[in-house]
């Protein structure tokens, strides 16, 4: 069991939100996940609507002694959140530990003696911890394999993180434990230049630490929190998760992936600009003497009410941005009308690249003819298969192949409908991290949608 402490002496900084979306988003790939409140203020629980007044054991109640009453195994305290999601939750009683337990020899290894009883039950464990370094905070880096300092990308949190490192290194020493520590930027708003700064002065001076992955500033984070729900099940279409998920691929060994939200805008953006182009070509031939206006209508792509992947055989990956060319009417027509040309020219006609680079480029659902490709990427797996409604869900109906080290692809021919599916990685049942759209199934778990033109 990997064991992961989210610190940081600095409130306001996304601890809790991030040990609640972290240890949401492990579980969603398929892993098993305990999510440990070690903060009296008990908001994990809170922020994932667990009923404070019908919490009877807690945290507090696992890391007593037999002397001081009866003792509870901390598997007996747990919440089931979700398929593969537990949390272990806190309350005010955690406050009486420091007091309870000062000056007894060994107080800084209860957590960890709590968790030897549950190492064989989970692959994860993520502890969210007080904003101080006090004896709970002790306990969950005696416990810990990792630590994640979550740093607000403001200039309070950069002042007071070289101090957190330095309290973490001599705490590292004192206990004589190896322990990775890592830096993790959170509430990254890229419109502001002090946020840009931040990011930048991370990366100079804590390199060595510092994640590639990056928690943007998203109010459906916050939205999330106050309906109790972590953000895989509020809004998996928003960049909250993607950020989320892509914090739990880098920790799970994968390379972070460029994930936009796909929105119908962005989708029709492209068709758009072609569009233009010619009105524009038009407009400058009738102006020249050359022709006459005929302009379609150009129509913003409508809203879908529930996020779907459209696998359509056009593509609009291989679509070049337009050029930077400055076109002057004054000048002769000539010269107007080329490089009004040569802009439609470089818009409408992109680079040929053959199928097989495509698919290298891709990772997700995509229609090529009469085929539908598969294509993920998971470095250590030894088998992946997909199931869906199209093969009875039976994984062992459609395995990926994997061409390279880590990529997998698949190509299914399909009818033309919507379809549901999951991935299955080494038998374990798992969202593909790659298609956005999904939807809740009977059991409460998400299936991946894909819609095949």
């Amino acid at each position: 069991m990997r064991t992961i402490a989210i610190i940081n002496q600095k409130g306001g900084c996304g601890k809790t939100t991030t040990s609640i979306n972290l240890a949401a988003c492990l579980a969603r790939l398929g892993h098993r996940t305990l999510l440990v409140d070690m903060d009296p203020q008990g908001h994990c629980g809170v922020g994932l609507a667990v009923p404070e007044e019908q919490i009877e054991r807690t945290v507090f109640d696992t890391l007593l002694e037999p002397s001081d009453g009866k003792t509870v195994k901390l598997g007996d305290a747990v919440w089931q959140i979700a398929s593969d999601f537990d949390l272990a939750p806190s309350n005010l009683k955690l406050a009486a530990f420091e007091q309870i337990f000062a000056g007894r020899g060994g107080r800084e290894d209860r957590l960890a003696r709590a968790l030897d009883s549950i190492r064989d039950t989970y692959q994860w464990c993520v502890i969210d911890c007080p904003p101080s370094v006090g004896l709970l905070t002790f306990n969950a880096l005696r416990a810990c394999d990792e630590v994640l300092v979550p740093v607000e990308t403001g200039y309070f949190s950069l002042h007071g993180l070289t101090k957190m490192m330095e309290t973490l290194e001599e705490l590292k020493e004192r206990y004589n434990k190896h322990v990775t520590i890592r830096v993790l930027p959170t509430l990254y708003d890229t419109r502001t230049k002090l946020a840009r700064e931040v990011l930048s002065e991370l990366r100079a001076k804590f390199r060595d630490y510092l994640m590639e992955s990056t928690v943007n500033f998203n109010t459906k984070l916050k939205e999330a929190a106050s309906f109790g729900q972590p953000i895989t099940e509020y809004d998996p279409g928003s960049r909250g998760y993607k950020d989320f998920v892509n914090l739990a691929r880098e920790l799970m060994g994968h390379k972070p992936v460029e994930v936009e939200p796909m929105s119908s805008e962005r989708l029709s953006r492209p068709a758009e600009l072609v569009q233009r182009a010619k009105q524009l070509a038009q407009l400058t031939n009738t102006q020249f003497g050359r022709g006459t206006i005929n302009f379609p209508p150009v129509h913003a792509a409508a809203a879908s009410p529930a996020p779907v992947a459209t696998v359509a055989a056009s593509s609009r990956f291989d679509l070049p941005a337009m050029p930077a060319a400055a076109i002057s009417f004054g000048s002769s027509s000539s010269t107007a009308v080329a490089d009004l040309e040569s802009m439609f020219t470089a818009i409408a006609a992109p680079a040929i690249k053959t199928t097989q680079q495509k698919i290298d480029e891709f990772y997700g659902v995509k229609q090529v003819g009469n085929e539908v490709i598969f294509a993920a990427r998971f470095d250590s797996a030894e088998q992946v298969q997909v199931a869906g409604d199209f093969n009875g869900w039976s994984p062992m109906a459609s395995p990926l192949h994997s061409s390279t080290a880590g990529a997998w692809t698949l190509r299914l021919p399909l009818r033309p409908g919507k379809y549901r599916y999951r991935l299955v990685v080494d038998g374990q049942w798992m969202t593909d991290p790659y298609n956005s759209a999904v939807e809740t199934n009977q059991f409460g778990e998400l299936n991946n949608v894909i819609e095949v033109c």
